[in-house]
């Protein structure tokens, strides 16, 4: 027998390809087996392209506000304010309500309870940011566990009812998805986490656009560490080189997602610090490498930068020529002034808009390539790391 184990290409198709290549071989009395690839289709093509281009338009970027409960809880007790939801929506509303927000932000990744959730006046917040011609993304991970086998490593969750609560994600108004997995150079990385990383994202992106859904790629490389910026770099490669190998095995259709990489840098406890101009080039030349140029957007994580920092970093990779739209998506970068100015006081709320605009429009002119730093606070120039978690 020539094959035993068939595996089945597409199920829209009636092709089967085996083990053993098919090609040219002849069975007895009968003619030459062809086998045909198929691309599975996909509905939702053409406004995934065009739901991802909005998001990567020039001069603007992604406001990340997609913490957990428990996370966003943290950031409240750093002003003396109870995790409640009331608390949560408060905030939020803040952010989300921005007059002109929309002139420098593209899309806002939400956490579950944000997307069903409204203002004190009764108003989605969902509505809010299209009113301001932004595009409303949701968390779809579940968080991070220990992965079994590996070197104190983790592996993302969420695959499980992934389809259906993208569905309803959806009809909600959500338009793109985001998914977090980690890959820890003190760890290793091993070469299972390095594959159980890709392989959770190109599913989930997979997944996400059967649903209509844009998938924002995240395997973040952790900032932990002394390691130099060149073992970044190589790790960097390493795990991108995978993370496109099963996106393409998963048909991904590259022009419907966007990326939301670490930018290469060394680690947070080596000696030496690099320059803008540093982190510029190794950053561009691991994304030249490994990232076709049929994706359209990149838009970086802060990774635990100071807001100014991140975005001089940014600024300088856009004095370089690429093949992409070179931008960001901050969520501590954004709003860490944000939260401050605010100290959960109502009088503060139009004082914190108006800072959570200047941190929006710095990082839009990064994106054009026209940042300086001059004039920015001593508070955005303080750094944010916290270690194994560079949000």
């Amino acid at each position: 027998m020539a094959c035993a184990n068939f595996v089945k290409l597409n199920s829209a198709s009636s092709s089967w390809i085996g083990q053993k290549s098919p090609f040219g071989q002849r069975s007895q009395g009968s003619s030459i087996r062809r086998v045909s690839f198929s691309i599975r289709a996909n509905s939702y093509t053409d406004e995934l392209v065009q739901t991802a281009k909005s998001i990567a338009s020039p001069g603007r970027g992604i406001l990340a506000i997609d913490e957990s409960n428990a996370t966003c809880g943290k950031r409240l007790a750093s002003i003396g304010l109870d995790n409640t939801e009331t608390n949560r929506q408060a905030y939020r509303q803040l952010l989300l309500t921005t007059p002109g927000l929309g002139e420098y932000i593209s899309g806002a990744i939400l956490f579950e309870e944000t997307l069903y959730q409204s203002t004190t006046g009764g108003k989605k917040f969902v509505d809010c940011l299209l009113d301001e011609n932004i595009v409303p993304g949701i968390k779809v991970d579940k968080g991070l566990v220990p992965l079994p086998g590996s070197n104190n490593e983790s592996w993302c969750q969420g695959l499980d009812g992934l389809a259906s609560r993208s569905a309803e994600y959806y009809k909600q108004g959500a338009r793109f998805a985001k998914w977090r997995t980690v890959v820890s150079i003190p760890c290793g990385p091993s070469a299972l986490a390095v594959k159980e990383a890709a392989w959770g994202l190109a599913r989930y992106a997979a997944i996400s656009q059967d649903n209509g859904l844009v998938p924002i790629v995240e395997p973040e490389i952790l900032l932990d560490g002394d390691h130099p910026i060149d073992r970044t770099l190589e790790v960097a490669e390493k795990v991108w080189a995978e993370v496109f190998y099963y996106l393409a095995e998963n048909n991904v259709v590259f022009e419907g997602i966007l990326l939301k990489p670490s930018m290469v840098t060394p680690g947070a406890e080596h000696k030496e610090k690099a320059s803008p101009d540093t982190i510029a080039k190794y950053t561009l030349t691991m994304l030249k490498r490994r990232v076709p140029p049929a994706v359209p957007g990149i838009m970086f994580l802060s990774g635990g930068q100071s807001e100014v920092q991140a975005t001089l970093n940014l600024n300088a990779m856009n004095q370089i020529p690429n093949p992409w739209h070179v931008s960001f998506s901050y969520a501590r970068a954004l709003q860490n002034t944000v939260l401050k100015t605010w100290q959960g006081r109502p009088e503060n709320v139009e004082a914190a808009q108006k800072s959570l605009l200047v941190r929006a429009k710095a990082n839009s002119l990064a994106q054009l390539g026209r940042y300086s730093a001059e004039g920015e606070s001593e508070e955005a120039k303080k750094g944010m790391f916290v270690k194994g978690y560079t949000y």
